[in-house]
């Protein structure tokens, strides 16, 4: 089970994050949200992290032009997009990054086609995404067979294991449920320990997909100015 911690703000809490066994940390840069950071705290953090730690900015509705240019610039691992960005945009990104995350909403009828969607793992989320909301988990039954499928919207230290149990996704992402107090940027160590032991848990008993982004990976040319 992939345990991607979303809405990093600091070090202090990016290094708990990995010391507890988290695969993946995200840093928000979407205008507006509590969680959005800038990028020289996250070029500092970047340059604290042990190797193998899979980085994401997360996005909305940004310039494409911006978001490949932060990502390849900063050293992040890859880019998740949580807007309602063109297609046209979303594969432009796509060839210009190592790997992509795309955000949808659970009641997002746009799901029964992601399996055709350029990118490598579809987040699923409440309709307020980093509102601290659960959806209907049927909802995720939607997606198609075959596609990875990051669970997100509502999760914490006590409903992960249900949440993997009932959905079956390749792995798990959460911000709200692990903070302070929700909104705060802040981690809870508690509650963070708790979050990723239950996913890890739950997870052993599924057999999932063993594959996992390659925090090395290059994109082709990402200075490319063709289509």
């Amino acid at each position: 089970m992939w345990v991607k911690i979303c809405g990093i703000t600091n070090e202090e809490d990016a290094l708990l994050a990995v010391a507890l066994g988290a695969d993946a940390l995200g840093f928000n840069f979407a205008p507006g949200s509590p969680r959005q950071v800038k990028r020289d705290t996250v070029g500092e953090i970047l340059h604290r992290l042990p190797p193998g730690i899979i980085t994401v900015g997360v996005f909305r509705d940004e310039r494409q032009e911006r978001v490949v240019e932060l990502v390849n610039t900063l050293g992040l691992s890859g880019a998740q997009l949580h807007g309602r960005e063109p297609l046209s945009d979303v594969r432009w990104i796509r060839r210009r990054v190592p790997f992509l995350i795309q955000g949808f909403a659970a009641d997002d009828p746009a799901l029964a086609a992601v399996g055709n969607g350029p990118v490598d793992i579809v987040l699923i989320d409440a309709h307020e995404p980093g509102s601290g909301m659960v959806f209907d988990w049927a909802l995720a039954d939607a997606v198609p067979p075959g596609v990875r499928v990051l669970l997100a919207g509502g999760l914490h230290q006590g409903n992960v294991g249900q949440a993997i149990r009932r959905v079956r996704p390749w792995g798990v992402d959460v911000a709200t449920g692990v903070e302070t107090t929700p909104g705060s940027g802040r981690k809870d160590p508690r509650k963070l320990r708790s979050f990723i032991t239950a996913a890890r848990e739950a997870g052993a008993e599924l057999a999932g997909d063993p594959w996992v982004p390659d925090p090395d990976a290059a994109p082709y040319d990402w200075m490319d100015d063709g289509d």
